[in-house]
């Protein structure tokens, strides 16, 4: 009962990926990745696990191909298990547990991978690739928003979604972008509405990190400070 999409920026070498599912805080369990080694989605009774497990074994040099095999390998439960990996060099592998008794599936490209369980349709994972491929000078962030509303318009999953996530990690060991909309009616569309508004000030949250010392005290709450040290004086 989840679509998702993972994809690496050829440009510029960073990981997006974008998830929707009918359960609730799809964020914090099925999408990880890491800035200069790969990306991997885990969904379909999902084990969270699976995810740090996959950029450790791409770390160590394995390609997406090679991840998928060892993350699936002698696993007794991984026939319930839907995962979908792309590494450094834009290769992309894809695992559907035989367990998986509705319509699902994957497709991809070089450097991005669309998949999806418990779908309406089989046509979802190719409309929200078509999708993503089809303006590369679009923001990342839009690109992935505007793959996973393709796939609503092929079909979506069985369920009415509730929750969505957009991540993107670029050079730095933490996110550039890390959006969750854990509970709404029509989580996609404020997942947008979220990266709209997050992308402009992205730049002054990475500074924050690397530059504190540079960023300046923000008059109104320094004022508001004073004001509430004088009146309890």
């Amino acid at each position: 009962m989840t679509f998702s999409i993972a994809a690496r920026d050829p440009e510029t070498g960073a990981y997006g990926l974008a998830v929707t599912t009918s359960g609730l805080a799809v964020g914090s369990r099925c999408p990880y990745a890491k800035a200069g080694v790969g990306a991997v989605l885990t969904q379909h009774r999902t084990d969270p696990r699976l995810g740090p497990l996959g950029l450790q074994l791409l770390s160590r040099g394995l390609s997406a191909q090679e991840t998928l095999d060892a993350l699936v390998a002698g696993r007794y439960d991984a026939k319930w298990r839907q995962v979908a990996v792309v590494d450094s060099a834009g290769r992309t592998a894809a695992y559907h547990g035989s367990e998986i008794y509705s319509y699902h599936g994957h497709a991809s490209r070089d450097g991005a991978i669309a998949i999806g369980n418990i779908l309406r349709s089989e046509a979802v994972p190719q409309a929200m690739l078509d999708r993503f491929m089809a303006d590369p000078q679009e923001p990342l962030e839009l690109r992935l928003v505007a793959a996973l509303e393709a796939g609503v318009e092929a079909g979506g999953e069985l369920g009415a979604l509730k929750s969505a996530a957009l991540l993107i990690v670029r050079d730095d060991d933490f996110a550039w972008m890390d959006l969750r909309v854990d509970r709404a009616a029509d989580p996609i569309a404020e997942l947008r509405v979220l990266a709209q508004e997050y992308a402009p000030v992205s730049a002054e949250f990475q500074r924050r990190v690397l530059q504190p010392e540079t960023v300046p005290d923000d008059a109104t709450l320094v004022r508001l400070h004073k004001e509430l040290v004088a009146a309890k004086a």
